[in-house]
């Protein structure tokens, strides 16, 4: 019988703005999509064939997001953690053991789990979830520039590119910014001087 494994990842602990997304994906080595690579590797649209190539092969795949909020709340690190397991805990049915990108795995999980550094590099299931995360995220930031407008969402991701930054220090924070980060701190405490 084939172990069921689990690779999980995330996306989004730069950016200032938006969720962290996490995927953990159960899909048969022999199935795997071709061109499957970290998603920081791919170009969107490549990002966007593969996601449901990847998702229409998998046994069980699943997201968790973590919104900037959250994220204010419990530090990045545990918000990454977080989405982690809340991913690993939908998947249907559970996996017997989980392939997880870093060095760190969140506790609680449904079954053993193993930390690999680079594994997004490394590992194509890991790379899946990769993929599968970024997509998530790139949809949701496209939401969100639609209902903030000021910021580019849709072009950058929420990362703190030139524009970004200057549309931060133009027109302040939105509910989306993440307050716990230096740059929409450094933001802040200018307004709060002025």
């Amino acid at each position: 019988m084939i172990e069921l494994v689990a690779g999980v990842d995330e996306a989004g602990r730069g950016p200032l703005a938006g969720p962290v997304v996490a995927a953990a994906v159960i899909l048969d080595p022999q199935a795997m999509p071709a061109g499957i690579r970290d998603s920081k590797k791919l170009s969107a649209a490549m990002r966007e064939r593969l996601a449901p190539l990847i998702q229409h092969r998998a046994r069980a795949f699943a997201v968790a997001v973590v919104s900037a909020s959250e994220i204010d709340d419990m530090n990045i690190f545990q918000a990454s953690l977080h989405a982690m397991r809340q991913a690993l805990w939908a998947l249907q049915p559970l996996p017997e053991r989980a392939l997880i990108d870093g060095t760190h795995c969140p506790a609680e999980l449904p079954c053993p789990a193993e930390g690999i550094v680079r594994g997004d590099l490394t590992v194509p299931l890991i790379s899946a979830a990769s993929i599968i995360a970024k997509v998530a995220r790139d949809r949701i930031l496209c939401e969100l520039d639609a209902r903030y407008p000021d910021y580019g969402f849709a072009r950058h991701k929420g990362y703190p590119t030139p524009q970004h930054l200057a549309a931060l220090r133009r027109f302040g924070p939105c509910p989306e910014h993440r307050r716990s980060y230096r740059p929409v701190q450094a933001v802040l405490t200018e307004a709060g001087a002025s």
